[in-house]
Formats: structure tokens, sequence, C-alpha cells
């Protein structure tokens, strides 16, 4: 069984991403970190913990960085809405955040089990790349470091840019030029994953979880003018699916830089898929995308079964 450390700024499709760990029997998830991203912290954690109590899990949740390294904070609540998970509203969580910031949570848990722990970041860098400047080892530790975010042809938050780099390219820079190779699963791979009226039809029956949570978060996701017609894209779960069961998905060495300082391209993850270019990443180009929701489904079926 792989062990998966998900840091994450829920977030409808993060809701989704953390379903997934939870229900597949590959993986157990050893913690959850949260980030300011798709709304402030005050809602990211606050939604990691409702969100572990109500799929049943035991897993700690411990709370990151709330802005950016060096830039004013960002947010994508016209797409998440206001409290992060569109119009759903969860039971407040009983338990408490880990004592522990983010930060120290990450290099912990790698540092304890060295090689095993896959780190799976599905919001801004800011948690990774402060967790490499206080401890550069952590990129020798992980199993794997695997990263939803970025694009090798245009953006989401600007042209050039997609939301989570371009929420803090600072970070993202430390991160991308940090001695292992991150799996990049950025818009060109994250857009086969589409929630599409047929693919919404396979989660009929899942009871609770169906009624309270996927269909109206995807609803809610749906309703943004980018995913109106061909159904939103579930980012985050494509992150967490590569460690499952990467030979779903199609991967390409490539040299990727954040640029930091562009007038128009802040943000943007320059992409050199060139043999002589001096790769430092993989990155996900292609999707099989039937046997992608086969996975999802029978996690999401296996979390409907055993909800509390």
């Amino acid at each position: 069984m792989k062990r998966i450390l998900l840091d994450c700024d829920p977030g409808i499709d993060d809701a989704l991403a953390i379903a997934l760990a939870h229900g597949s029997p590959e993986l157990e998830v050893v913690g959850i970190t949260t980030v300011a991203g798709n709304v402030g912290l005050e809602r990211t954690t606050p939604n990691a913990l409702s969100l572990t109590e109500f799929y049943g899990m035991d897993v700690p949740v411990a709370r990151g960085a709330d802005r950016p390294l060096l830039r004013a904070p960002d947010t994508a609540s016209t797409v998440h809405g206001a409290t992060g998970l569109g119009d759903v509203v969860l039971p407040t969580a009983k338990a408490e955040p880990d004592t522990r910031h983010a930060v120290d949570f990450i290099i912990d848990t790698v540092a304890a089990s060295p090689g095993e722990i896959s780190l799976v970041a599905v919001g801004p860098l800011t948690n990774v790349a402060l967790a490499l400047r206080k401890e550069p080892r952590l990129a020798e530790w992980v199993r794997e470091f695997v990263v939803m975010g970025g694009s090798y042809t245009r953006g989401n938050l600007t042209p050039a840019a997609e939301f989570n780099i371009g929420a803090d390219p600072e970070a993202a820079g430390v991160v991308f030029d940090a001695p292992w190779e991150p799996v990049m699963f950025g818009l060109d791979l994250t857009h086969q994953a589409r929630a599409t009226s047929e693919v919404r039809q396979r989660f009929v029956g899942l009871g609770k979880l169906q009624e309270e949570l996927l269909s109206p978060c995807l609803d809610f996701y749906g309703s943004n003018r980018q995913y109106r017609d061909e159904g939103p894209a579930i980012h985050d779960a494509c992150a967490v699916a590569h460690v499952i069961a990467p030979e779903l998905f199609t991967t390409v060495r490539a040299r990727v830089d954040v640029e930091t300082s562009g007038r128009f391209t802040s943000g943007m993850t320059v992409t050199d898929f060139a043999p002589e270019a001096e790769h430092n990443a993989l990155v996900a180009t292609a999707l099989q995308q039937r046997a992608f929701w086969d996975l999802l489904t029978e996690a999401f079926e296996r979390v409907a079964s055993s909800m509390p």
C-alpha cells in the first residue's frame, strides 16, 4: 500500500481528490495539510476537517501558510464559492487541527519514513516551498512529488498562468528548482478529466455522498462559464490518481521553469520538451479517460458504503 500526504486548498476538486485518496484500497492517507488558495486559510482548514469527518476518515489535518511568499493573496472564490465548497454546507468538524504548522508536519512525516511518502500538492505551493527552505533534504526523502498546477499551453488565472502556480509563483520557482523530479499535472492534462453528464450518471445511487456533496458541488462548479460546455474539470483528482495508477497517464520529461517577473506572463510554467533540454520534471500529457473514471467511481462507491 502506498502512503500519501496531501497538501491542498479545499476547494471543490480538492474535496473529490480527498475522497479518491480515502476510497482507494491502494492508498493510506497519512495526513492532510492546508494552504490558502481557492479560498482563504480560514476556510480551507475547516473545509478539510469537515470533509475528513464527513467521509469517515481518521487522519490529521495541519494548517499551513495563509498567504503567498511575497505577493498579496488571491482566491478562486468565483469558481468555488465564498466557502470553497459551492453551495454545500457540511457540519462543523469536532476535531481540531494538528498542533504543528503544515511545514513542520510535512517535514516530520516524510523524515520519519524516508522513501515511503508520496507528497501530492494540489494548491499553491507555499507550504512545500517553505518546507524545502527549512529542510532541503525533503527532496531526497519523498517517494515522489506530484503537483497539480501549471500548463504548457495556456493558463486560467491569466492567459499565461494556471491558478495554483500564478497564486504564488515564487514558491513554485523554489519547488521546481529543487533537486527532485516533480510530476506536473497541468491544465492540458486535467482538462481531459471532465465530469460530463455521462460521467455524473455513474455517481447516481451513492446516497449521502452523491446527494449532499458530489451533485451540489458539481452543479456549482459546472455553472462557471469556463466549464458549461464540456463539464467541470476535476483537476486535483488527477494528481492523486497518478499515485494510485500511473499507467493511466502519459508523461514526458521536460524542463519546467516558472516565470516570476514577466509583466504579462508571471506564473507561467515555461515548458521545454526538447531532448537536449536539462529536464527537471515529468509532465503529464494524456489521460486514459474511461479507466480514470472507473477508478474514481469505484473509490467513491467505497467511500459511500463506509460513511458514518
